[in-house]
């Protein structure tokens, strides 16, 4: 079995030699060669610059045997391809002009995206002569209602006041942009398949604030849609929604062959709600990188023996800016040691 196919076959029903290991984060701030990188040019234009996004998502492949590369972009793209206002201040995180009225929303303009956005697809070009099959890559976007909670929030938020407002307010409104959103997606999306993206990760990040109720009144048809897109263009999409145990049926249902699980529920848990082919990925606690090795080693074993065959293993969420590369190391060569299939 070629080292470099074990991510795909397990997401294509193939029994690979070990386990796959990506990083949700894995080109970013914990890489010292990011830093350097970032020194020189500012985060929109690492994500606006086709030659800078292919280098920043090949540096964590040059370190570390990973078995797929991940685009490095934002989830926050679309939005200002459609016309929205975003900015990034170093420690303060994203800053949107809010969306919250009939004007603002009349604002955005979902068929600008394919232009306003070409930098992504002229990215993942680049990528796949780069790699030249040595990994698959993974597209990614953010789910609309993730991006709706951006949009009109105006970025982060602990209580969502703005956007659960506008749900129960004016129910209307929000769907317009729900659908808004989607339009946008649907033409980002299509781009990344276009170029030749190997897989597809859909992160709704925000959707676990919501309940069952609304959240399949209000988020899943959205996510469903553009998940069959993917799912039509011949490509596996994984969906990972943060926070989400409560939904799990519901997410299960999305149309996604593969569940992105984070760090809350054990994977075994979760294997014995949706069967043994369902491919699930995750979740080891992003914590768990900042203990010993031995603690290293024990939970990295707990996850692999709790997640069945059809698994990719991952952390629960991103790696964190201070992650210590040596024990991110240590864990992708950990998970290629206790994932061996033992009767190859």
């Amino acid at each position: 079995m070629n080292p470099t196919t074990r991510f795909l076959d397990v997401l294509h029903g193939r029994r690979p030699d070990t386990t796959p290991v990506w990083i949700m984060r894995q080109a970013g701030r914990y890489l010292p060669e990011y830093r350097e990188l970032r020194a020189r040019h500012d985060f929109l234009e690492m994500c606006r610059t086709p030659e800078l996004a292919a280098e920043v998502t090949l540096q964590p492949l040059r370190r570390f045997p990973l078995d797929a590369a991940i685009l490095f972009s934002d989830i926050l793209i679309p939005l200002a391809g459609m016309g929205q206002g975003l900015a990034f201040h170093e420690g303060e995180g994203p800053r949107l002009e809010p969306v919250r009225t009939e004007a603002d929303l009349a604002a955005l303009d979902p068929g600008r995206v394919p232009e306003a956005n070409a930098f992504v697809p002229a990215a993942i070009r680049l990528l796949k002569g780069e790699l030249a099959g040595r990994a698959p890559l993974i597209g990614f976007a953010g789910a609309p209602f993730t991006l709706a909670c951006y949009a009109v929030e105006g970025g982060g938020s602990h209580n969502f006041r703005w956007v659960k407002g506008m749900m129960f307010e004016a129910p209307e409104l929000f769907h317009r942009l729900m659908e808004t959103i989607t339009r946008a997606l649907e033409h980002y999306i299509g781009a990344q398949l276009a170029a030749g993206v190997d897989a597809f990760q859909l992160f709704d990040t925000w959707g676990g604030i919501l309940s069952r109720p609304h959240y399949e009144a209000f988020a899943l048809p959205y996510a469903r849609r553009l998940l069959a897109a993917v799912g039509a263009a011949g490509v596996p999409a994984i969906y990972f929604v943060l926070d989400g145990a409560h939904l799990l049926d519901l997410v299960a249902g999305a149309g996604a062959p593969a569940l992105g699980l984070d760090w809350r529920t054990p994977l075994a848990d979760v294997r014995a709600r949706v069967g043994p082919d369902r491919v699930l990925q995750g979740n080891l606690d992003t914590a768990v990188l900042y203990g010993t090795p031995a603690a290293l080693r024990r939970e990295t074993a707990a996850v692999i023996a709790g997640a069945g065959e059809r698994h990719v293993f991952n952390l629960g969420h991103g790696v964190w800016p201070d992650a210590p590369v040596d024990m991110v190391a240590r864990l992708v060569d950990l998970v290629h040691e206790l994932g061996r299939r033992r009767d190859r």
